[in-house]
Formats: C-alpha cells, sequence, structure tokens
C-alpha cells in the first residue's frame, strides 16, 4: 500500500516535475498530456500541452500531479493551503540542499534551522506555490543545541 500525494498546477506539471526529479533525484515515469487524451474528451484545446496526469518516483516515495483547467478546478488560482509536501532526510547538509533549491524562486515561510525537533527544519512555498517541509531527522542520542 502507498499514500500518494497529487499536486494541481495551471500548466507548469511538467516544469514543476522536472524540477522536483532534479532536486530531489528522482524521476518522472509518466507524463501524459490532454492532447494524447481521447479525442472525445472536454477539453479545451488551448489546454492540449498540459499534463492530465504525470508521476515522479523518488526512492520507494511518488508524487502525482496533473495540470487543472480552470472548468475542472475553479478554485486552482487560490493560494494552496492546508497540507505540504514533506521532505525527511537523516542527513542535515542534504536537507539544506533540498531546502535551498526548492525555496529558490519562492517564499521562505521558516527558515532552515536548527529546532527543537530537528538538527534542520525549515518551511517554504516553493516557485509553483507547492508548500513544503523540509525536515532532518535527529539521530540516536541528538538533543537540541548540538
Amino acid at each position: 500500500m502507498k499514500i500518494v500525494t497529487s499536486l494541481s498546477f495551471q500548466g507548469e506539471c511538467r516544469q514543476a516535475f522536472d524540477f522536483y526529479a532534479e532536486v530531489l533525484g528522482g524521476k518522472v515515469t509518466s507524463a501524459f498530456p490532454f492532447g494524447e487524451g481521447p479525442p472525445d474528451m472536454p477539453v479545451d484545446p488551448k489546454y492540449k500541452d498540459w499534463l492530465m496526469h504525470a508521476w515522479l518516483d523518488v526512492g520507494d516515495q511518488s508524487l502525482m500531479g496533473a495540470d487543472m483547467p480552470p472548468e475542472f478546478a475553479p478554485n486552482i488560482g487560490k493560494p494552496k493551503n492546508g497540507f505540504d509536501v514533506t521532505f525527511h532526510t537523516q542527513d542535515a547538509a542534504e536537507a539544506r540542499r533540498v531546502f535551498d533549491a526548492l525555496s529558490e524562486g519562492g517564499k521562505v515561510g521558516m527558515p532552515f534551522a536548527a529546532t527543537f525537533w530537528s538538527p534542520g527544519y525549515g518551511s517554504l512555498t516553493d516557485k509553483f506555490g507547492i508548500p513544503w517541509m523540509v525536515n532532518t531527522i535527529p539521530g540516536e542520542g541528538w538533543t537540541p543545541g548540538q
């Protein structure tokens, strides 16, 4: 069993998933544009290059995504809230690298730093409007202030 987060975009899904694959070391394993869908699919031809389905594998984890025409998702233009994509690693340097890369062109919510629960944590909204948390999993014996 696997629970996978699905992300919605407005014409930037391919760009976002290529970016995430590069930053996270993953691979986009499917990217199907609306233009390759059934000919009777009720989608405006101006969206033919938008992705109706994308899949990114990163290790044993995955993200799913799609570009959402406004007729399918009338609130797509509103800021995303109520969720975060969360990246966890035991390597603080890797967490910092991922945080810095994802935050480029986006907006930092909480700068990456040690916290009372982690040797390194930060939150951000990336340049595609997707909220992220990047967390370093503390090693055995870690205590705040180390």
